[in-house]
Order: C-alpha cells, then sequence, then structure tokens
C-alpha cells in the first residue's frame, strides 16, 4: 500500500501495519537489551502488577533510545499527530509465554475523547513477528471515533488481529480499543511501545530532568530525538533562565 492509501486505513480502522521499518540488525540489538532491562526489573520490582513491562526503554539502552530518531516514525508522527509531538510513555509491551498478562485487558491509551481531535498517538515495534499463535494485537476497528470503550461481548464479536513481521510498525490511534492476545507459544513475543502526545500535554516522568544523569547516547540524540524527550517544551526555573537570549530559551518557539 502506498503511504496515502495507509493513512486513510489509519483514518478509518485506526490502525495500520508500516512495513520493514527496522533492520534485522537492529531487532537483534533491541531485543537483546530488552530481555535485559525485563530480567533487572523482575529482578527488582517481582511484584508490581505490571510485572514484566519496562518503563523508560529509552534510559535503558542505546540502541531502545535510537528508535526516537527514526525516520519514518517521525514521518508518520508529523502527519497524523503534529511535527512537534513529544513521547508520554515509552515502555515494553512482551506477551509472556503460554500466558497473557497487563496488557490482555481490553483498553485505549488515551482516556480523552475529543471528536474530530487526536490528542495521542501509539507505536509499536515487534521485535518479534507477531502471529495468532503468540497473541499478536486484538482492537476493534473504528472503535476510536466513538467515546465509550466496547464492552467485551463487542469487543469480541469484532475482533481483529493485527499479524506483521518482526521491524515493522504499528502505527495506531491511542483511543483505539485494543488488547495483547493470549500467547500459546513457548516463547515471549517482545516489542516496544511509544505512545505520543501534542507537546503542551504532561509526560508521564520528566524526562528531561531524568536525562540529566543518563548516558551519553541520551546526550548525543538528533534532534528528533531531543524534541520526543521534551527538550524543546521545558518550562524555566528562575528569571535568568526565563531572559535569556531566544536561541537559549527552554521552550523553543513554534512548539503547537
Amino acid at each position: 500500500m502506498t503511504s496515502e492509501e495507509l493513512v486513510a486505513q489509519f483514518e478509518s480502522e485506526g490502525a495500520i501495519v508500516v512495513p520493514n521499518v527496522l533492520a534485522r540488525s537492529q531487532i537483534d540489538v533491541l531485543k537483546s537489551e530488552l530481555e535485559l532491562a525485563i530480567a533487572e526489573d523482575i529482578d527488582a520490582r517481582p511484584d508490581v502488577f505490571d510485572k514484566g513491562m519496562v518503563h523508560n526503554c529509552m534510559f535503558r539502552g542505546k540502541a531502545m533510545a535510537s528508535v526516537l530518531e527514526n525516520q519514518i516514525m517521525n514521518e508518520y508522527l508529523a502527519r497524523l499527530l503534529s511535527p512537534t509531538s513529544i513521547i508520554y510513555a515509552y515502555q515494553s509491551s512482551s506477551a509472556p509465554p503460554g500466558a497473557s498478562n497487563y496488557g490482555g485487558r481490553i483498553h485505549v491509551d488515551s482516556p480523552r475523547f475529543i471528536r474530530g481531535y487526536r490528542t495521542n498517538l501509539g507505536v509499536i515495534f515487534p521485535l518479534d513477528d507477531f502471529t495468532e499463535e503468540n497473541g499478536g494485537t486484538l482492537y476493534c476497528k473504528g472503535s476510536h471515533k466513538r467515546e465509550e470503550l466496547p464492552q467485551e461481548e463487542e469487543f469480541y464479536e469484532r475482533v481483529s488481529v493485527i499479524t506483521c513481521s518482526a521491524g515493522d510498525m504499528i502505527v495506531f490511534d491511542a483511543r483505539l480499543a485494543h488488547a495483547t492476545g493470549v500467547n500459546r507459544t513457548s516463547e515471549a513475543r517482545h516489542a516496544l511501545t511509544i505512545n505520543f502526545c501534542r507537546s503542551y500535554m504532561r509526560q508521564r516522568f520528566d524526562f528531561c530532568r531524568m536525562a540529566e544523569a543518563q548516558q551519553e547516547h541520551i546526550k548525543a540524540l538528533n534532534l528528533d530525538g531531543k524534541r520526543l524527550l521534551g527538550m524543546n517544551v521545558r518550562m524555566p526555573v528562575s528569571l535568568s533562565e526565563f531572559y535569556l537570549p531566544e536561541s537559549e530559551r527552554l521552550y523553543k518557539p513554534g512548539q503547537g
């Protein structure tokens, strides 16, 4: 499908698959970084409600941070949300072998419904093939256009399954009702999920403050990566910062 056809499908159904966005070599490194982070988190916090989900993935590995620089992703963000969009949350969305998890509930990724106006956009990067056997992503086509969440009976009567290859990119409206399916295989199915929001909205964590103590790979991100972290919309903490020359201001002009 052409990009125009994909955009039309997105507006109608609420989700699309953009093929071949990540290279095989990149997928292998991402999966390795993610599996290490999952193991570290389970050891540190074994009893949390979302056990197995890694938060703030850009701070957990160089490759996971580099995803923010992906040109194709940023092009779709600019077209479907805003060229000044920022990250609300960046986390993993794995399905454990032989089970479901916190992602298996029917849910939307944005509590706000404003007819004709999108506040949030979701992107999933499968690091393993998404199949019906390992859970894929279940969703209710067109549900992003309605305020109420479909009840379980309606959801499963109308359910569709997103299947795709590792390295593809799933783009979905954050108001789309969806769920992780049950992984009926003996291997974990790994993915990264990023929720993007408008530049004037609050992020789940204070990423800019967190980034100050992070590795050099965060500081080396390109302009897209730094914008997505929220570097262009920081608030001054003093009059000295408020009165800086425009080129040095923490809140850049034209951010929407």
